[in-house]
């Protein structure tokens, strides 16, 4: 049988995830010759061989692919046979339109965990062992190709032993980038809120200053995180008070599926989440002290009352490093485990910087010599229906595109919103939505912004033609759109992105009846925006329907202050009736009359139709909070409020609103939400009623728009869908109607999504405009 040679471009996630030592082990099982390399546009390859066995090889590429290993495309190109023997890996090739992906870091795979608990190995106890089946990846990644050069591993220098590991074909750390050991990798210290160097083995210190009560700041993949007793109140309330995070819940490392089954009910898809390599925090159900579903009575044992005050759920992730899983170990009970920073602030990732910023908080700091070079923080997600919902995509997700079924006619840069920031880079048929950002408020966080961009725009080589900004002109990422030269501008209203990022998430064009509640949203009326139904495809949009509209006393005030929002909405649904009855005016006494004056006068006072902040008003007339130390956190308790079981509604109209959009009418549920109370019922029921009444006005709203339209595809975003039971009730109803509903799975339905769904809709607009 005469011989063949093929030339084989693999594109996708193939750097840094054994695929070159994958390539070379299949060649050399099938007997094939040739050769493989990394370039800029990802893997290269050469093989000769029976025609038939080439074949092989070629269906084996994706078939037998390491686990880390994402192929998009696999194109083979005839060459003539030379008559060569033996297979090599090439030298990496600089040059060429880059193309090639870079992995996300992954969580220490099971090999290296049973190398760190063998004593025979001499990698024994190495908080930094990883192979090419795990480790850090996007954090260590200074360019591509993906070379040890180009990683924050370049000032190691590999020992024999460790070389000799890297240049065997047949070893599992055969071009593993971040491979090290004892003799030649990082090594940890432990400091005092000086910067001093404290004695004695660092990881053991660590852990015995964590079970006296201590914070410890301690250094991992993406940055620093502030660790302490999860069962130490006053180690918690500690930590809480000097990071001036009052209420907002803490997530907790546990050190494995079991103790995470200890705290909470856990389902196998939020398993296979926990366990996942990505190693997200998952939002579980908490037990209570009997075993059950924590409802309004205190948590059980093992978790103190300020890691997650009030809440039913816990935020709980696995160890995702080596060093996690010695520390959990040594420390012998679960840890909070929360980002580094000042509330507000961007984690931080640099020791000097560490130290200066987090002095205030941490007592002592874990820290270790490996530079990071991108900062991320731990994503967040949750099970809906058995799918993963993400709330925050960051380490562990990105970089890795979306893979869209459209492809881009130019280089996009989205800017994302201000809330949960993202940026998105997009070419070809990828989106590149980049790690968490925060919220951009600031400096610091503006700074993370910019060199994120710039970053992403050199590993990706996208040099962006188009500009995609939020419509509102205050916002910083607007504001850095605005300023840009040389690039066309599009701008893109925040609901009709909210929409397109669901159609994106899911490969939908559209057209859909798109439903995006949320906080605010700068409208195209120059009002805030926020209960939105827009009939909507990635192109563009028409608001068919929206909430009541009501002012906001105060403007940013009435966010910080949900009372004002009930002060508002009880003037619009009561009208003149005095309100001094309620307990929300009795607490707000002294300020109610010049709120309700404010409001009747629009003195400083936007319009709103914002779902929102009428989970606001709800959660201030029962009494849940009149003012907030997060955002969204009236709406937040609102849902642990509400009783599951409840599934009776409070009836609201769904006015035809004549030529203009629909109206939904708010005003019947917060009338609603007053009679009960007044009636005496209990105010987990009337939460719940006030959920399933708004999720049936949806419903109502829906089907009188595909009466109108035809369509019968409706897609869900926007913040307020973070809440489960809302999402629930509203899929349910929906779908009982004959409804197609879509919802997110691959990026947040918050504002983290808002930037995929502005480069959809420019790229759409482009694809239009018949740009090449």
């Amino acid at each position: 049988m005469g011989l063949t040679r093929t030339r084989v471009r693999v594109e996708g996630i193939v750097q840094g995830v054994g695929f070159r030592p994958f390539v070379h082990a299949l060649a050399g099982r099938l007997g094939l010759a040739g050769l493989v390399g990394n370039d800029a546009g990802g893997v290269f390859v050469e093989v000769e061989g029976a025609a038939e066995t080439v074949q092989r090889f070629l269906e084996a590429l994706a078939a037998e692919a390491p686990p880390l290993a994402v192929i998009e495309r696999v194109s083979a190109t005839p060459l003539d046979p030379t008559g060569a023997v033996g297979f090599a890996i090439a030298p990496s090739r600089d040059g060429g339109a880059r193309q090639t992906l870079v992995s996300p870091d992954s969580a220490t795979c099971a090999d290296c965990l049973a190398e760190l608990a063998d004593p025979a190995d001499r990698r024994h106890r190495y908080p930094f062992i990883n192979c090419t089946n795990c480790g850090p990846r996007f954090t260590i990644v200074r360019d591509v190709p993906y070379d040890r050069p180009a990683t924050t591993m370049a000032g190691f220098a590999m020992c024999a032993d460790c070389a000799r590991e890297y240049a065997d074909p047949r070893d599992r750390r055969f071009h593993a980038q971040p491979v090290c050991c004892p003799a030649c990798g990082p090594a940890l210290r432990l400091l005092d809120r000086a910067g001093r160097a404290a004695g004695g083995d660092p990881l053991a210190g660590a852990a015995a200053r964590l079970r006296d009560g201590a914070v410890v700041a301690v250094k991992g993949l993406g940055g620093y995180h502030l660790a302490a007793d999860a069962a130490a109140e006053p180690a918690v309330a500690a930590l809480r008070a000097r990071k001036h995070r009052e209420d907002k819940p803490f997530a907790v490392m546990v050190a494995d599926l079991d103790a995470a089954r200890a705290l909470c009910l856990v389902d196998p898809a939020e398993e296979a989440m926990l366990a996942s390599p990505r190693r997200p925090i998952v939002l579980l159900r908490r037990r209570a002290q009997g075993g059950a579903p924590v409802g309004r009575e205190e948590p059980g044992p093992g978790v103190a009352a300020s890691v997650a005050p009030g809440n039913r759920s816990l935020g709980v992730m696995l160890p995702y490093t080596p060093l996690h899983h010695l520390l959990l170990a040594e420390v012998g009970r679960p840890i909070v485990l929360t980002s580094g920073n000042v509330s507000d602030e961007p984690i931080a990732y640099l020791d000097d910087e560490a130290v200066e910023r987090l002095g205030g908080i941490a007592d002592w700091f874990l820290a270790h010599d490996r530079p990071i070079h991108m900062r991320a923080d731990d994503s967040v997600v949750r099970a809906f229906r058995g799918r993963e919902l993400p709330l925050r995509r960051s380490r562990g997700f990105a970089p890795q595109p979306l893979g869209l079924p459209w492809p881009f006619p130019r280089h996009v840069l989205a800017c994302g919103a201000e809330l949960k920031h993202t940026f998105c880079l997009a070419k070809d048929g990828h989106a590149f939505v980049s790690h968490h950002i925060g919220d951009l408020e600031n400096y610091e966080t503006f700074r993370s912004f910019t060199e994120g961009v710039g970053h992403f725009r050199r590993l990706f080589a996208v040099d962006p033609e188009v500009v995609a900004h939020d419509l509102h002109p205050e916002y910083l990422s607007t504001k850095y759109a605005l300023e840009l030269d040389g690039v066309e501008l599009e701008g893109v209203q925040h609901h009709h992105a909210h929409v397109a990022a669901c159609l994106a998430d899911n490969g939908e064009p559209g057209p859909v009846i798109g439903v995006a509640f949320d906080g605010l949203g700068f409208g195209t009326d120059g009002t805030i925006w926020g209960g939105e139904l827009l009939v909507a495809d990635l192109e563009g949009f028409r608001r068919a329907g929206h909430l009541e509209v009501v002012p906001m006393p105060g403007g940013a005030a009435a966010i910080r202050e949900p009372w004002r929002m009930a002060a508002a909405w009880l003037d619009a649904a009561l009208g003149g009736q005095d309100h001094g009855r309620l307990a929300v005016a009795g607490r707000n006494r002294d300020r109610w009359e010049q709120v309700l004056a404010l409001a009747r006068s629009a003195t400083a006072s936007p319009s709103t139709s914002s779902a929102g902040r009428l989970f606001d008003a709800a959660a201030a007339i029962l009494g849940v909070r009149d003012a907030v130390n997060y955002e969204g956190q009236a709406a937040v308790e609102l849902e642990q409020l509400a009783d599951p079981a409840e599934w009776s509604a409070y009836p609201a109209r769904v006015d035809p609103g004549g030529a203009g959009p629909l109206r939904l009418a708010g005003t019947d549920l917060i009338r609603a939400v007053v009679e009960d109370l007044e009636a005496g019922v209990a105010a987990p029921l009337i939460a719940a009623r006030f959920h399933n009444g708004l999720a049936g006005a949806t419903v109502a709203a829906c089907d009188a728009l595909r009466d109108a339209t035809g369509l019968g595809m409706v897609a869900l975003s926007g913040g307020v869908f973070q809440n489960m039971l809302l999402l629930e009730r509203t899929v349910a109803g929906l779908e009982g109607r004959g409804f197609r509903v879509l919802v997110h799975s691959r990026v947040p339905p918050n504002d983290a999504g808002i930037s995929l769904g502005q480069a959809a809709v420019a790229g759409a607009r482009d694809r239009s405009r018949g740009k090449r």
